[in-house]
């Protein structure tokens, strides 16, 4: 027997649970999730920051569309805030004048309250940087915790109560399209699910999914990334301290439950899987730590690595395969799925529905073809 539905999402990640719970107010959903509960992959190994600074101008602007959600979610949506204040330095070398000066003037065209640091500003606010290490920073006082748990609670939770479902340990084994034009997609269980609107936010999976249904791939490449946490040493707070990065993009440290948490900032291609941490890129970790920093490293708490998937240009992808109606991509989120997640669902539900592109995106500068799979 096949259970039908106006709209079917395939994953349950951040991008899945969003479109879902926007999609919820136009029909009946249920959300396909081959683990055994949502946000297990990229979603649930994130610790998400909010700003409009990261990555390129159009994610820029979707993350910013994207604000006023995270600020005043939904009444009922969350138990407490989904962000809270955590700032956010970018220190540089010696050699890196110039970038420097480059990426002050770049981050001002999205926020003014970005601000130069010089190098005993920098060491003032973050004292284990090496002082032959430092020559200044750009510091974002406006970045911002993001409680990735509460807003996919949230989500899911939304989901259920405007009348959605999650069907879990629901892994997609055949997709196909039935003379009535509804998809339908049958589960490794045998359980079958069918709809007019198929919706793909299978994450690293998602050109996988799309082979099932005989669409053409995007060319999504699934890159890992890997992360650890330590503890700090005596009288060193870390709820007090920003996100600290290096301008080179090789190591970034962040507050993380009480302890620190640092990542290479590694993007190594993988095929679609449960990422787990290389030896390598741990050793790498605590090397460029203690490189960087006078942290002593020490025992690690935990060790982990997720996938952030990609196509060529780096930016997301919503929008029906331009060879199959009712086939709706929502991919290749990169490392800015979370931040972007309200306003990518929000595209997504305009066109699974068949409305037009969102004016308040568009007014921001973004234009549907720069995020369509065919582009």
């Amino acid at each position: 027997m096949t259970e039908t539905c106006d709209f079917l999402v395939v994953g349950g990640g951040i991008a899945g649970a969003a479109a879902a719970f926007f999609l919820a107010e136009h029909g009946d959903v249920v959300v396909l999730e081959r683990e055994g509960a949502p946000g297990y992959h990229a979603t649930g190994r994130s610790a998400a920051l909010y700003t409009i600074n990261f990555g390129p101008p159009v994610v820029r602007k979707l993350a910013g569309a994207s604000g006023a959600f995270f600020a005043d979610p939904p009444t009922g949506f969350a138990e407490h805030p989904l962000t809270s204040p955590r700032g956010a330095l970018t220190f540089a070398r010696p050699g890196q004048e110039d970038a420097l000066a480059a990426l002050l003037d770049d981050f001002r065209t999205f926020d003014d309250g970005a601000r130069g640091l010089d190098a005993r500003e920098t060491r003032a606010r973050c004292p284990f940087l090496r002082s032959d290490q430092v020559i200044g920073a750009v510091y974002e006082s406006e970045v911002r915790d993001l409680d990735v748990h509460a807003l996919l609670t949230g989500y899911l939770k939304g989901l259920r109560a405007r009348g959605g479902r999650v069907a879990t340990d629901a892994d997609v084994v055949a997709i196909d399209r039935a003379a009535d034009g509804r998809w339908r997609a049958e589960t490794r269980s045998g359980a079958a699910f069918a709809a007019p609107v198929i919706v793909n936010a299978a994450g690293a999976w998602a050109d996988e999914i799309a082979a099932m249904a005989g669409i053409a791939p995007i060319g999504l490449v699934p890159k890992r990334r890997t992360a650890l946490t330590f503890d700090p040493p005596p009288g060193l707070d870390p709820a007090k301290l920003p996100l600290v990065g290096d301008l080179d993009d090789s190591l970034y440290l962040k507050p993380e439950g009480g302890r620190l948490m640092a990542s290479p900032a590694d993007a190594t291609p993988s095929p679609p899987c449960d990422a787990q941490p290389e030896e390598l890129d741990v050793a790498i970790t605590i090397d460029r730590v203690e490189r960087l920093t006078t942290l002593p490293v020490g025992q690690i708490a935990h060790r982990w690595a997720g996938l952030r998937s990609f196509v060529a240009d780096g930016l997301p992808v919503v929008g029906m395969a331009p060879e199959a109606d009712g086939f709706l991509w929502l991919a290749g989120q990169g490392g800015y799925g979370i931040e972007t997640s309200p306003a990518m669902a929000r595209i997504a539900t305009a066109l699974a529905t068949g409305h037009p592109f969102p004016a308040e995106i568009v007014d921001r500068g973004v234009a549907p073809a720069a995020l369509a799979p065919d582009r």
